[in-house]
């Protein structure tokens, strides 16, 4: 049965995402350390059903008639929510409780389906949002934003330092966390969704969380032992993590970002995987990149994107992204390739990854690119294009260029 705390736990974080346009992640992580007693079906509750509304959040509010705006409307949102996606706490029946006494789940459901023959209401998704995709993706927006709203699987990547794809699954197991292979390499996704976090396998550097698409990316660079790779848009260093991993820990591996906070984060990753051989620098200024020109065997651009790839694991950001902010990132992608490829040396190779899936982002700035001035030094070898529906993880593309010698 379900407890009125715990949809009241959800209304709260609807709030918080809505109204005060905070980051769904974070209310959730901030909502479950609020409700610290919840047994593990609880806080599953909490987070699935915050990222079903969220996922959902036009459709929903469409059949309610109304933006919503205070508490009893987001009552009212979770209680559509529970008619048109019944939860195992609450079965077919609606709780009879007076937050939801003016709903009707007939009328709802009548509703629900009138309004999910147009698409922007079925998936749920900005009008100016899915103009765009249909322009850029044509007849297969259809498929990928049906794709972008299914939850994300939770795939991990085995830290080849520390231990094998096979010791690192039952060493999980032991830890009641159950797990299938998922390609040839090092890739694990779990059959059930669990807090991997608290684990002694993840304290102890053996793995990280990173989805399947992801994953290729360093692959499609192909660092070898002893090269001076750098990572110039390195983030929270999911990506350099794996870098390393591929050469072994040997050689140099350069982080960089504009933003010092997440190289922080990147030094206590590399500390608890094992990972000595990587070196953050903070992008303060031009100097930083000058300083690099032609001294990289090796060179991985993962850009500032849009991160329309990853919708199912953030589905917040498809109403929070606007149309100029889109605009400004191709010409900041552009702008990071033309500037950053110089610190290549002749002969060696780079990768231009997003987690998008719009070409705008991908081929078309690879085209741009080699057309302009700096791009006449660089050949195309090959890129890849990896939408959704393809394997069933995030949407990715990487681009794989050499620097003539």
């Amino acid at each position: 049965m379900l407890h009125p705390l715990l949809a009241r736990a959800v209304v709260q974080a609807l709030r918080a995402v809505f109204v005060e346009q905070r980051y769904a992640d974070k209310v959730i992580e901030y909502t479950l350390r609020q409700n610290p007693k919840a047994g593990a079906r609880d806080r599953s509750f909490i987070a699935e059903t915050t990222y079903e509304v969220v996922r959902h959040f036009r459709l929903y509010a469409t059949v309610l008639g109304r933006t919503p705006e205070t508490d009893l409307d987001f009552w009212q949102i979770v209680g559509i929510h529970l008619i048109l996606q019944p939860s195992a706490l609450t079965g077919a029946t609606l709780p009879a409780w007076q937050e939801f006494s003016d709903l009707n789940p007939e009328r709802i459901r009548e509703k629900a389906t009138q309004f999910q023959k147009e698409r922007k209401y079925r998936e749920s998704i900005p009008d100016w949002l899915d103009a765009i995709g249909s322009a850029e993706l044509g007849s297969g927006w259809d498929k990928t934003l049906a794709w972008l709203n299914r939850p994300a699987d939770v795939v991990l990547r085995t830290n080849r330092l520390k231990t094998d794809r096979n010791n690192l699954q039952k060493a999980l197991a032991a830890e009641g966390i159950e797990t299938s292979l998922l390609g040839d390499e090092d890739a694990l996704v779990l059959t059930r969704r669990k807090n991997v976090f608290r684990t002694k396998a993840f304290k102890a550097g053996l793995f990280e969380v990173q989805d399947y698409s992801s994953q290729q990316v360093a692959s499609f660079l192909n660092p070898q032992p002893g090269m001076r790779v750098i990572d110039a848009c390195a983030g929270g260093g999911g990506k350099s993590l794996h870098l390393a991993a591929l050469m072994e820990g040997r050689g140099q591996l350069i982080a960089l970002d504009t933003l010092k906070w997440k190289l922080d984060e990147l030094r206590q990753r590399a500390r608890r995987a094992g990972i000595s051989n990587i070196e953050t620098r903070p992008i303060e200024n031009s100097k930083v990149i000058k300083r690099l020109h032609n001294t990289a065997d090796a060179l991985l651009l993962d850009v500032p994107c849009s991160g329309l790839g990853v919708l199912r694991r953030n589905p917040d950001s498809k109403w929070k992204l606007q149309p100029a902010f889109i605009e400004q990132l191709r010409q900041t992608q552009q702008e990071i390739l033309q500037s950053y490829s110089k610190m290549l040396k002749p002969g060696g190779y780079m990768v231009y990854a997003t987690c998008s899936i719009l070409p705008s982002e991908n081929n078309q700035q690879i085209d741009a690119f080699l057309q302009s001035e700096a791009g006449q030094d660089f050949v195309f070898v090959r890129d890849r294009k990896i939408l959704p529906q393809d394997e069933g993880y995030d949407g990715f593309y990487m681009a794989l260029l050499q620097k003539k010698d």
